[in-house]
């Protein structure tokens, strides 16, 4: 009897604490999903990244080099070249304007006039000739009389006079034939190729020379500027031409970015359309910077980026000139770090910390970062390899919540 009362306030008291466990675990807040991922040990690189481009480190401008009429340039873009061997085009002098009707009836009168002058100066060069024929007979017979006392010494030197005047005078004579003669070919050139030629017309001519304009390096035709024939003035840009051998990588930088790379640092760029990824080693950080709008429309201050290219030999490289890129450069690196997930840490209070899971509890831990990667930073204290940290922490997670471990799919 005794026994069965006890049995039964044993049971009374078990369903008794059973009801009362029920109710306060069902008032006990629920453990909240957490994304809880593993602090480790390892390699880090902290890298800038952007877009960037391809650029033939040597490229040449062929130019004019003089006024004139240029023939239609016969290469293309990607079509190979010889300095000093392939032409590029041609250039000739240009013609002249065209005369209208009462310009040309002057030019014509004035190509009379000169062929006028040019018969009076041959005229006066044959009487002149003529006087010299005179006086040198004149002359001649004063020199054979004068040893016989038949003519004076007097009259021998004014025969001698008469002969050298008469000479000069032809002298003089027959170069004005010659600048009349100039005259109406300059006269003349003034016609040449004025109007559209005509049947039978004798006066219009065209040039006898021209200018090659030839390669300036061994390289391809990267882009024509003007392929077309015509006028050109001196210094007109025809074709680019370069080494596509010899590229180099561009990438512009923000600034903040930009002070933090070093000549010599690393670089691996992808994303230019080949299977593997090329690396490279910048050469210069340009002292210069630039405004650049970026795709939002934020003003934004950036300064390029040179890098050299190593590509090995069993890669067929296709990249040509201002090929797009993306570019990732290595500024930083620290081997065998305590690693964590950047998604786990956050400030509060000024303070850098981390939700760490301990026993189904979220634990507020204060850490020291280092060097930060891009999804990774560095542990200088406050966690050890292997403990559990609550990634992307909600704001229902809180110091000593319970927390549970989120299925990941």
């Amino acid at each position: 009897m005794y026994f069965s009362r006890l049995a039964a306030r044993l049971f009374g008291v078990a369903v008794f604490a059973a009801v009362a466990g029920g109710i306060i675990w069902g008032l006990l807040p629920s453990p909240v999903s957490a994304d809880v991922r593993t602090v480790r040990r390892g390699h880090l690189a902290v890298r800038v990244r952007d877009d960037g481009v391809t650029r033939i480190k040597e490229r040449h401008m062929v130019r004019s080099p003089l006024g004139g009429h240029m023939a239609r340039v016969a290469i293309h873009a990607g079509d190979e070249v010889v300095a000093a061997t392939t032409v590029i085009t041609t250039i000739t002098p240009p013609d002249p304007a065209l005369l209208d009707q009462r310009a040309e009836a002057e030019a014509i009168a004035r190509v009379e006039t000169a062929k006028a002058v040019l018969d009076l100066a041959t005229k006066a060069l044959e009487r002149a000739k003529v006087q010299v024929e005179y006086t040198a007979a004149d002359l001649a017979r004063a020199r054979e009389l004068y040893p016989s006392k038949v003519v004076t010494h007097e009259q021998l030197d004014l025969a001698e006079r008469l002969w050298h005047t008469a000479t000069k005078e032809a002298s003089e004579a027959e170069e004005q034939m010659h600048v009349a003669d100039h005259l109406v070919s300059v006269m003349k050139a003034a016609l040449v190729r004025s109007r559209p030629p005509q049947r039978g017309d004798p006066i219009v001519g065209s040039a006898d020379w021209s200018l090659a304009v030839t390669a300036p390096i061994n390289g391809r035709v990267l882009r024509v500027l003007r392929e077309g024939e015509g006028l050109v003035e001196a210094g007109t840009e025809l074709v680019e031409v370069g080494d596509p051998r010899e590229l180099e990588a561009v990438v512009d930088l923000v600034t903040e970015d930009a002070v933090r790379v070093k000549p010599g640092d690393r670089c691996e760029i992808t994303g230019w359309g080949g299977t593997k990824p090329l690396s490279g080693r910048v050469r210069v950080i340009e002292p210069r910077g630039f405004t650049k709008v970026s795709p939002l429309g934020v003003e934004e201050q950036r300064v390029n980026v040179v890098i050299d290219l190593d590509v090995p030999p069993d890669i067929p490289l296709a990249l040509g000139d201002d090929f797009r890129l993306d570019v990732a450069i290595t500024i930083d690196e620290v081997h065998d770090a305590v690693l964590v997930p950047l998604a786990a840490v956050f400030n509060r209070g000024g303070q850098e910390v981390v939700f760490v899971a301990e026993h189904g509890r979220a634990r507020l831990v204060p850490v020291r970062i280092g060097c930060r990667g891009e999804r990774e930073a560095e542990v200088l204290d406050g966690l050890d390899e292997g403990a559990q940290v609550i990634a992307y922490p909600s704001d229902a997670i809180t110091d000593g919540r319970a927390v549970a471990p989120a299925r990941r799919a």
